[in-house]
């Protein structure tokens, strides 16, 4: 692994290994020449403190290698020309072996230290700017308004900081899978191992494919929620094993990246949720209008159709049969209009319950009486158990829900079969099911059939709008229940809500 002093300081890169080392050579001359003038008026202890100052000057500024180098050239010097006899390696007294060593070795722990404080400082200003780096990116990627502008910010981080092309993996909306996001330099990417790295939430790396030009090292994006994404890097072919430091750079990077695109991701469906609560209100406000504003027209369009029947003489039956079709269009007009008034109000919570405890076979037998010919092609059968419980709901809108359950079955049902409501006691709730022997609901669309002017068949040539079941949905609701829609295993559509079942009143009994 290259010297981590290599790696921090920009300015003394600039110097290569030969470079140091010559200079620690000239340092260590200079300092012979220097002091040989005063070999007659310095003792030679003073003469090993320069050598040793030499040393240390050597180590802080230009690296351990070439403080090692000025230690034993610092040695070989002093023994040369301050040590009898003078310009030989010999030694005329023992005791300066004694003093080479503990010269040597002085010099090579003071080298050591002063290497070690000089690495320590340029790690910590490392880590200093690196420190600011990261602030100055979190800043940019709290700014950021789209993927791309987080992408490209962290791409640019990474080649700046790093030397490294990297490249971010979002997950595919459209198929399963990730997908890059504006590749940088078109660098490969080994699939599995991000897929590896997005499920399991750890970091992934492989040398082997590093020499085939892939990205070797996958970070999770993990952000407080979920794993958002891969972060993909891969570091020049020529530059070193990327060290602990770095590794933790890139995990700190991923965990900032992981952080914007998922604040992207709620602000948009945040953006969303708010345009669509926007345009039902408008949509609402707009039925709202229209239907109070219809209803009055075709009240008396209804009731002018009744009048031709009361009129004597009577018409002639061409034209009684005109006025009954045109009674019938416009009540099933007026139901419409009806359907949508009641959808607005509900969607804007205007509605107020009017609940009493009550039974809820008269609901279920005002409603079948209420539709009268709707359902005369059909036979009804209804199983209510005995011990049904008293229920706390608005008769009107509970009947609401039965009339339009009850249409629907009957209008898609063929006619002579039986159209089958029952409830039974589930929990705390009383369930209640309308089921028929129609075709069903078709399963592409069977999640969106309780929304509004959504239709089973959107080409079926029924009459209706699509607001029955969205109308059923938001007042079973408004009861704190809930509705389901589903088809039978024998064939036929099947309907359920449910109602709380409370805690009904104490009926006592008559004296007789």
């Amino acid at each position: 692994m290259e010297d981590k002093a290599s790696l921090l300081d920009g300015s003394l890169e600039r110097f290569t290994r030969t470079q140091a080392l010559l200079l620690s050579v000239l340092a260590c001359v200079g300092t012979t020449v220097i002091a040989t003038p005063m070999l007659g008026y310095l003792d030679q202890a003073n003469i090993v403190m320069l050598f040793l100052l030499t040393v240390l000057l050597v180590a802080v500024k230009l690296g351990r290698n070439a403080a090692i180098l000025a230690s034993v050239l610092s040695v070989l010097l002093f023994d040369i020309f301050f040590v009898p006899p003078r310009f030989s390696l010999a030694v005329s007294n023992i005791q300066y072996l004694v003093t080479f060593v503990v010269m040597l070795a002085t010099a090579l722990i003071t080298a050591q230290l002063a290497a070690g404080l000089r690495q320590r400082a340029q790690e910590s200003q490392c880590r200093e700017q690196r420190t600011q780096a990261l602030y100055q990116l979190a800043r940019q990627l709290a700014g950021t308004l789209t993927i791309g502008q987080v992408v490209e910010i962290a791409q640019a981080f990474i080649k700046t900081q790093l030397k490294a092309q990297s490249a971010i993996l979002l997950p595919n909306e459209a198929e399963p899978g990730l997908t890059a996001v504006s590749q940088e330099a078109a660098l490969p990417i080994e699939m599995r191992l991000a897929l590896v790295a997005m499920e399991s939430g750890q970091r992934v790396r492989s040398d082997e494919i590093s020499g085939m030009g892939y990205a070797p090292l996958y970070l999770p994006l993990r952000a407080s929620m979920r794993i958002r994404g891969v972060l993909a890097v891969r570091f020049a072919d020529h530059s070193a094993e990327p060290s602990d430091d770095t590794i933790s750079l890139l995990e700190t990077l991923a965990s900032l990246i992981a952080v914007a695109v998922e604040r992207l991701h709620y602000v948009e469906v945040a953006q969303a949720t708010e345009v669509r609560m926007l345009t039902e209100r408008l949509r609402s406000s707009i039925l709202a209008a229209l239907s109070h504003d219809l209803r009055t027209p075709l009240t008396a369009l209804v009731g002018l159709a009744d009048s031709l029947f009361l009129i004597k003489p009577a018409l002639p039956t061409t034209a009684l049969e005109t006025a009954q079709a045109l009674h019938e269009q416009a009540a099933r007009l007026a139901g419409l209009v009806a359907n949508l008034l009641d959808m607005a109000r509900l969607n804007a919570g205007e509605v107020t319950l009017r609940r009493e405890w009550q039974p809820l076979e008269e609901v279920v037998g005002a409603s079948i009486k209420l539709l009268g010919s709707a359902l005369a092609e059909h036979r009804i059968k209804v199983e209510l158990p005995r011990d049904l419980p008293l229920l706390h709901f608005d008769a009107v809108l509970i009947e609401r829900v039965f009339c339009n359950l009850l249409e629907n079955a009957a209008k898609y049902a063929p006619a002579g079969s039986a159209i089958e409501l029952a409830a039974r006691e589930e929990g705390d709730t009383v369930e209640v099911s309308i089921a028929d022997h129609g075709p069903g609901f078709p399963a592409r669309r069977r999640d969106d059939l309780f929304k509004m002017f959504v239709r089973g068949e959107t080409e079926s040539g029924k009459p209706g709008t699509g607001l029955g079941l969205a109308i059923c949905k938001a007042i079973v609701e408004v009861h704190g229940g809930r509705i389901t829609a589903d088809n039978r295993p024998d064939g036929g559509a099947c309907v359920s809500f449910t109602l709380p079942k409370g805690i009904p009143p104490v009926v006592e009994e008559e004296l007789p």
